[in-house]
């Protein structure tokens, strides 16, 4: 992180006037991976769809997408909702839809978007074309393709596709195509797993696009992500769009597996000094769970990060340490890895910085986002939209 106590003198006086815990966003960090990301599946001949899940913040808009007719994933209907009141129409829901939904669906549909949702069973299918019929509207469905085994969808040779693709086609409701979700690429620690992996999703995604279309049945989208697999592909033919979330904040778990650095966390929890055990060897700090999240995402990875490492507030990572517990509005560092804590050097009422390991999980917890511009001399409050 570039962040540092030698901020220009606004923005200092801002970082110390707000009160701790608070989620910080370094945006010129933030805006260079997203460039990043968007140039690198550009030069391959397909679009990205970025989701939304990970920010979800309005004022994040303007920098995530280049344009409101651009493509975006959503994981909430609230989110569609909210992006749809600011203009923004073309959004795909990538979770499985439950009948319920629909009407919020088909309400924003009517205001002119294009929302497409998700599924993967003949069940969806069918109330799916019995609300389009009834109601006399037509939703768009993506068919969701199991391309590890990882989480859902239906295999490329599963006949299941061609049946659950044939109801949407014929009925009210549309078919507009696939889409992947490459989970287990969470699982791959090298440059040569995760090449593997984004193949894979690519080759399983093209073959269902390809046996659909030899069943007759057209398949505009061919839609594939994750943030390990979309920075990792080689060849995209036959693909029409990329999904990646957390990639404009990255992580800790993005950093374990290896699509990212450290100094590319752009987003982390700024936390104050409020004790010391120094019996234990502990620090206290007044960020718990409730502003980092309880997620333990690297704990499978071969560096377990504990619920955070710990930064200077000039971004230098302090070797050794993390964050090995959490309460409600507690957190616990210690040093780690036989590193002797110096008490002297982190007084009562001193700050640091806590990378999360999970940027999703850790962003939830926070209504704002307090966005720095250590470039143009600029401070943000960024609303995060909350709810289902």
């Amino acid at each position: 992180m570039s962040f540092s106590e030698y901020l220009p003198t606004q923005l200092q006086i801002q970082y110390q006037r707000l009160d701790t815990p608070f989620l910080m966003v370094d945006k010129p960090i933030m805006l260079h991976n997203l460039s990043r990301l968007r140039d690198q599946i550009e030069v391959l001949g397909a679009q990205l769809r970025p989701h939304f899940k990970t920010v979800r913040a309005l004022e994040a808009m303007a920098h995530l997408l280049p344009s409101k007719d651009a493509p975006i994933t959503v994981s909430t209907v609230k989110e569609a909702e909210a992006l749809v009141d600011a203009g923004y129409l073309n959004i795909v829901y990538a979770v499985g839809i439950s009948e319920g939904k629909l009407p919020r669906i088909a309400a924003l549909n009517a205001k002119g978007a294009q929302v497409r949702v998700l599924l993967d069973t003949v069940e969806q299918a069918e109330f799916m074309s019995l609300y389009s019929s009834e109601h006399q509207c037509t939703i768009a469905a993506l068919i969701e393709v199991d391309c590890d085994g990882h989480r859902g969808g239906i295999e490329p040779d599963d006949p299941q596709l061609i049946a659950i693709a044939s109801i949407l086609h014929r009925g009210a409701a549309r078919f507009d195509g696939v889409l992947a979700h490459a989970g287990e690429s969470y699982l791959c620690f090298d440059p040569v797993a995760l090449a593997k992996a984004a193949q894979n999703e690519v080759a399983m995604t093209v073959k269902a696009a390809t046996l659909l279309r030899a069943a007759e049945i057209p398949c505009e989208i061919v839609s594939i992500g994750s943030t390990p697999t979309a920075h990792s592909y080689q060849d995209l033919t036959g693909i029409t769009e990329v999904r990646a979330g957390v990639y404009g904040f990255f992580d800790l778990v993005m950093a374990g597996i290896g699509v990212c650095q450290l100094d590319d966390i752009a987003a982390s929890v700024v936390a104050t000094v409020i004790g010391h055990n120094k019996q234990k060897g502990w620090l206290f700090i007044d960020a718990g769970w409730m502003a980092l999240s309880g997620d333990r995402g690297t704990a499978g990875q071969p560096k377990d990060c504990g619920y955070g490492l710990v930064t200077k507030s000039t971004g230098e990572l302090l070797e050794g340490m993390q964050v090995i517990g959490v309460n409600q509005e507690h957190g616990i560092i210690a040093a780690v890895e036989d590193e002797l804590l110096d008490f002297s050097q982190f007084p009562v009422g001193s700050r640091l910085h806590i990378l999360p390991n999970h940027a999703c999980a850790t962003a939830s917890m926070h209504q704002h986002y307090h966005v720095f511009d250590t470039q143009d001399e600029t401070y943000e409050i960024w609303n995060r939209i909350q709810g289902w």
